[in-house]
């Protein structure tokens, strides 16, 4: 799934062919993309909107469009966003075209058909699903050390779920979870609850050093994703831990081990973590 540096860098690569066109016509050719309003409400309401500003929420794609409205897309596990120009062959699995007024065509695609796209009021849009609960954005510049260290306060649990949880800080995902533990040297199933102020303020760095860090080197192209461009990321050249089981650790030698947390692989040195 395209967590925050991925989904950050489709929005910078898009910007430049999107921001401040409008769009001319919308196709939907997979109407359950479409949770909010009716595909047809959806279509109509879009045609002639300008683009004003392309942003982000966690993992979310918010477009901000005059007439006070927001689509708010969500990639999922396998979406992606490509800007090409129209007389570009359509691919399989494309689901929404969004045809703009410079001959270009923002496209969405997703192999599994996992994504969702509302078109909401700005006015109501925190309070709307899917932001509604959204806890906040891990580089939102107010997400301060002192702010993370009283939303940590209090809070029981694995640390590892804890940083995937995204009604607690929205944007980090599996790979990133093992990134920052491994560099903030805690254990995954470390208990909330027992860390130290220096440890928790060793996460907050970590949290914030691999996310700027990642979306340096584009993001991470493990699987499906890729760029508004087309283009793979790089940072899978530099992850540690993360899909490392039996490598040697790059601190200390020990072989990297992994766990199944939540249902899902996560991996970690036994040696350094703790």
């Amino acid at each position: 799934m395209p967590e925050l540096p991925e989904v950050e860098t489709i929005i910078r690569t898009l910007r430049p062919r999107v921001s401040g066109k409008r769009i001319e016509r919308v196709e939907v050719f997979l109407e359950k993309v479409i949770r909010e309003p009716d595909p047809c409400c959806f279509r109509k309401q879009l045609e002639g909107r300008l683009v004003q500003r392309l942003r982000r929420w966690g993992k979310h794609v918010l477009i901000d469009l005059d007439a006070e409205l927001v689509l708010v897309i969500h990639l999922r596990m396998t979406g992606q966003l490509l800007c090409v120009p129209q007389d570009t062959p359509v691919e399989t699995h494309t689901h929404v075209i969004f045809y703009l007024d410079n001959g270009w065509e923002l496209r969405f695609r997703d192999t599994r058909k996992f994504g969702t796209m509302h078109l909401l009021p700005a006015a109501s849009l925190e309070a709307r699903q899917p932001l509604a609960l959204l806890g906040p954005d891990a580089l939102d510049p107010s997400l301060t050390r002192d702010a993370f260290r009283k939303l940590i306060k209090g809070r029981k649990g694995q640390v590892k779920r804890l940083l995937l949880d995204q009604t607690f800080i929205a944007g980090i995902g599996n790979i990133y979870a093992d990134e920052i533990l491994w560099e903030a040297r805690i254990h995954p199933e470390r208990n909330v609850s027992t860390l130290t102020p220096r440890e928790v303020g060793r996460l907050y760095q970590a949290m914030r050093e691999i996310l700027h860090r990642a979306i340096e080197y584009r993001g991470t192209s493990l699987r499906d994703y890729v760029n508004g461009n087309g283009e793979r990321g790089s940072f899978q050249m530099l992850l540690m831990v993360h899909g490392k089981e039996d490598h040697l650790c790059p601190r200390c030698g020990t072989r990297i081990q992994r766990i199944k947390l939540g249902g899902r692989s996560t991996y970690y040195c036994p040696h350094c973590q703790k």
